[in-house]
């Protein structure tokens, strides 16, 4: 039987974390709509190219992803 370190069992404590916190409360944003003007802002955004993907911006912060 081999021992996990404390390094490998981190990832799954935190994703079984997680989900159970959404579990529990649920999404908050899950049946709002997006108004008009929302999606007007983020095509202006995207058409700027303004916006850049979550794992980009986590690594130019030397964040993990």
């Amino acid at each position: 039987m081999t021992r996990a370190t404390l390094e490998q069992i981190r990832p799954l404590v935190a994703e079984l974390v997680e989900q159970k916190l959404l579990e529990i409360l649920g999404d908050p944003d899950a049946g709002l709509k997006v108004t008009r003007e929302v999606r007007a802002r983020l095509r202006r955004k995207f058409r700027k190219n303004e916006l850049r993907p979550a794992g980009e911006v986590a690594r130019r912060l030397g964040l993990k992803w």
